[in-house]
């Protein structure tokens, strides 16, 4: 899975542009309207035509994002970097004050919240238990999912956020609201790292201007912003040499979702035994105050969820399921989960025992692991690949933008438009990265060879 920072320059997404070209404001201007004409479009043709509409309009999102950012690199720093922030502003307040169209995880999030607050543990009682009808409200109760059987599935950090956010207010705007709060230190975070690899600030569009996180935090305001800034502020830590307080950050975002545990491999250095105490001690310290509940403070992960998304039949993973299906072969199902552990153990020990330690090697190291991850998993919601959007700016290549601008056709919400099975799209998405993985290979070859003949 090649992932090289300059895999693929977004510049052949687009025409060549010359620096300095007078038109390139105003081509970047043209693609900022393109962006904010299919947003403000999509909750209508939602609406009117369900996901498959959606989904149309959000990939068209993400190829505008992919122009865009060449184009942002050939306008001048300034003029580009406002046209970045104000469409991305203006974008982001629209969608906070839509409804959430596409999940209704955020109402969950509300209600721990709203159930912390009574001095509840959230992990003790599903939403409809009745040691908890003095709690609903007409608002938050009847659109929480799972309510009548599932208690939380959230980790302590997630909900030590979801406590603090309804401290302010507890809606799920103001909910929204802390989410893309978290989101602009995201957007520092990757700045700062573009800083620090030399490159343009302005490639900070290929994120702001990504349907990912524009619909799955502004709108949906999933969790995975507050994972996703931990990861990037733990980067950022590493990269300015602070690897204990990286370690901090990352440990806590895989506390809000585990996904972030994946950029540890990347920060440890050979033989270090404190990083490891510090993940340990920092873990210790979230779960203590929700420890009244024993083992259920995993919640509903190990209550039903694996098996409800058919984790356990095997059916989730894609590369299993293609096989399956095309070769009807049943039962492999402990295989692949050993045959992928090892592999991504593998992947995870070649990175932590890396002799370069550069920021860049640091960066395409995470996003490959997340890559492998990814692909190993293959989650049936698109907020999931929310981890790998950063990547998008800081690394770049056809594997990240595929994975991520692909992950729109998981969207499922609907059950009135024409359906389109899961493995249909999930193999469109997976087809697509492998041919991505195979493009960028080819022409890192393609480099190394030039190079060996200009020798």
């Amino acid at each position: 899975m090649s992932a090289e920072p300059d895999s693929i320059d977004a510049a052949t997404a687009v025409a060549r542009i010359e620096p300095g070209d007078v038109a390139t404001p105003y081509l970047l201007w043209a693609l900022g309207g393109a962006v904010v004409t299919l947003t403000v479009a999509a909750p209508f043709a939602f609406r009117a035509n369900g996901d498959n509409a959606y989904i149309v309009l959000a990939l068209l999102t993400g190829l505008v994002a992919l122009a865009a950012t060449a184009v942002a690199e050939r306008t001048p720093e300034r003029t580009a970097l406002w046209t970045i922030a104000v469409v991305a502003i203006l974008l982001r307040v629209y969608l906070l004050f839509t409804e959430p169209l596409l999940s209704t995880d955020i109402y969950r999030y509300v209600w721990d919240g709203i159930v912390q607050g009574a001095g509840i543990n959230p992990y003790r009682y599903f939403p409809a238990h009745e040691a908890l009808s003095f709690l609903r409200d007409n608002p938050v109760y009847p659109n929480i999912n799972r309510a009548s059987y599932a208690v939380t599935i959230y980790p302590p950090v997630a909900q030590m956020f979801f406590f603090l956010a309804t401290r302010l207010g507890a809606n799920v705007v103001m909910m929204k609201l802390a989410l893309l709060g978290c989101e602009a230190v995201t957007v520092l975070m990757i700045v700062l790292l573009l800083r620090r690899l030399s490159r343009p600030a302005t490639r900070i569009v290929a994120y702001a201007w990504h349907p990912l996180p524009l619909w799955e935090i502004a709108n949906s305001g999933h969790i995975d912003a507050l994972m996703v800034t931990f990861l990037m502020l733990g980067l950022w830590l590493a990269a300015t040499h602070r690897p204990l307080r990286a370690a901090a950050a990352i440990t806590l975002g895989a506390l809000a979702k585990p996904f972030a545990v994946l950029a540890l491999p990347a920060i440890w250095r050979r033989w270090d035994w404190k990083l490891p105490l510090v993940v340990l001690a920092v873990a210790s310290l979230c779960y203590a105050p929700y420890l009244s509940v024993g083992s259920g403070v995993l919640g509903f992960l190990t209550r039903g969820y694996l098996t409800e998304e058919h984790f356990n039949t095997g059916e989730a993973f894609w590369p299993l399921a293609a096989i399956q299906w095309v070769f009807g072969i049943h039962g492999w199902n402990h295989l692949y989960l050993v045959i992928s552990g090892i592999a991504l153990a593998a992947l995870a020990v070649r990175v932590a025992f890396r002799e370069e330690h550069s920021t860049s090697t640091m960066l395409t190291d995470v996003s490959r692991l997340l890559m492998a991850f990814l692909f190993l998993l293959s989650p049936n919601y698109p907020w999931y690949f929310l981890a790998l959007t950063p990547f998008v700016a800081l690394v770049g290549g056809a594997p990240v933008w595929a994975l991520t601008v692909g992950a729109v056709v998981l969207q499922d919400e609907v059950d009135w438009d024409p359906s389109v099975p899961i493995l249909l799209r999930k193999t469109v998405l997976y087809s697509g990265f492998l041919a991505a993985c195979m493009y960028a290979a080819w022409r890192a070859r393609r480099r190394r060879y030039e190079r060996s003949i200009e020798q």
